[in-house]
């Protein structure tokens, strides 16, 4: 029988609380196959799509976004945790579920008019990624999709994105 993604992803139950199934992406990227078939959806994702460069979230979606922008021969922007980034930044802070974080991204790594594909590894409640589309736009570029190896449909991200077009490799039901 051939495996499907969401079978490299390992479940850890009550992690990192009681009640949490937390899944470990690393089970996919210890596995060549596995990582080569979450790029590879990613890949199907874009076929046809027009757009000028691919944004990595930290830290996991760093990895991601650097074997699409390598197969497409896009720039790779990095969307980074506040104060990693040398040169003058755009931030973004956005609620966690217990405070808040800052990210933020290179003003000279998006031009006006600039069509972005935004890239990590799971979606939750959509806060980091909203974060992240909010600094594209700030300089003046537009996000024309979002994708993901992983979706927890139970948070309602998609809610919170309505704006966004969305693909995610799995989508689990619950949170």
């Amino acid at each position: 029988m051939e495996k499907k993604l969401e079978d490299y992803v390992r479940t850890i139950p009550d992690f990192p609380k009681k009640g949490i199934m937390f899944r470990d992406i690393t089970t996919v990227l210890k596995d060549p196959d596995g990582f080569k078939m979450a790029i590879d959806d990613m890949l199907s994702a874009l076929q046809g799509l027009e757009f000028d460069a691919i944004a990595g979230a930290e830290s996991r979606g760093f990895i991601f976004a650097s074997p699409l922008a390598y197969e497409l021969n896009k720039p790779l922007i990095l969307i980074r945790k506040a104060r990693k980034l040398p040169a003058d930044t755009v931030s973004a802070t956005y609620d966690l579920e217990y405070g808040s974080a800052t990210i933020e991204m290179h003003k000279d790594s998006i031009k006006p008019g600039d069509r972005v594909v935004l890239v990590d590894d799971l979606i939750a409640t959509g806060g980091t990624v909203k974060a992240a589309a909010s600094l594209v736009e700030k300089l003046g570029g537009t996000v024309v999709k979002m994708l993901f190896v992983m979706e927890l449909a139970g948070l309602d991200a998609r809610k919170n994105l309505p704006e966004y077009d969305i693909h995610s490799s799995i989508i689990y039901p619950g949170k």
